[in-house]
């Protein structure tokens, strides 16, 4: 990957759950696109360096932090580290989510407890810090899910309300940030390969059959449409929910 056309050139970047997968995929096209990208992680941090190791690569700036999206002051301290760091903040990209299988009668209150904590709070956590340091044509967007209004196979309705919950506040927020000309945007990604869901998983070839174009999508799919969101040329477009989910839900 090489530099682009310098749409994000001395923009600062932060994305939460950047060390693998669909977040590691949007900081790369972000720091593509000559932002300095700042990410967090909760464990690895082999992948989150491989991923700076990545921007470096690229002429890039990044840095990765660690920081749990169950822990509130985590957040927090990570926004303001990165705006700290780099002098601003402009992108917020809320990526990190728990994905957890159950069916109702099975499903714990714990369980619940922990995806509302890192699906919907933590989001609305980093939302909240990073308006602290966000300027007008500042750009927040949100990796929801298609599963919020389109799922073909059971145990994932909690997923699905976390998911709805997402959509549903970036439309609400819409609203509260317009009169500082800050966008606010929901990407619902659909069937995407990654270790949480494999294009070579169990359930992937009933998955494939679901998916219009017979295909997984890839972490890049998702992180073209999240750097257009983040471009000059998305200025007029918030509120909305944008499906990557090659057909799943036609």
């Amino acid at each position: 990957m090489t530099f682009s056309n310098g749409k994000l050139d001395g923009k600062v970047a932060f994305v939460t759950g950047g060390s693998r997968g669909i977040g590691a995929a949007i900081a790369r096209r972000l720091a593509s696109e000559g932002a300095a990208v700042s990410i967090t992680y909760s464990s690895s941090s082999d992948d989150a360096e491989g991923v700076i190791g990545d921007i470096a690569r690229l002429e890039g700036r990044g840095v990765a932090i660690r920081a749990d999206s169950a822990d509130t002051e985590a957040v927090k301290a990570a926004v303001a580290s990165t705006a700290n760091r780099f002098g601003r903040l402009d992108i917020l990209v809320n990526n990190a989510a728990m994905f957890r299988v159950g069916l109702i009668d099975d499903f714990s209150l714990e369980h619940i407890d922990q995806m509302l904590a890192i699906n919907v709070k933590s989001l609305f956590v980093a939302i909240q810090e990073s308006l602290r340091f966000m300027e007008k044509g500042g750009r927040i967007i949100n990796i929801g899910s298609v599963s919020s209004d389109y799922m073909p196979i059971p145990g994932v309705s909690v997923y699905a309300a976390t998911k709805g919950a997402v959509a549903s506040m970036t439309r609400a927020l819409a609203r509260d940030l317009g009169s500082r000309e800050i966008t606010i945007n929901n990407v619902q990604p659909g069937r995407i390969d990654t270790l949480m869901n494999p294009a070579n998983g169990p359930m992937a070839d009933q998955i494939r059959s679901s998916i219009a174009l017979g295909r997984y999508g890839s972490g890049e799919d998702v992180a073209g449409l999240v750097a257009w969101l983040a471009s000059p040329e998305a200025a007029f477009i918030t509120g909305t929910s944008l499906k990557v989910d090659g057909g799943t839900s036609a």
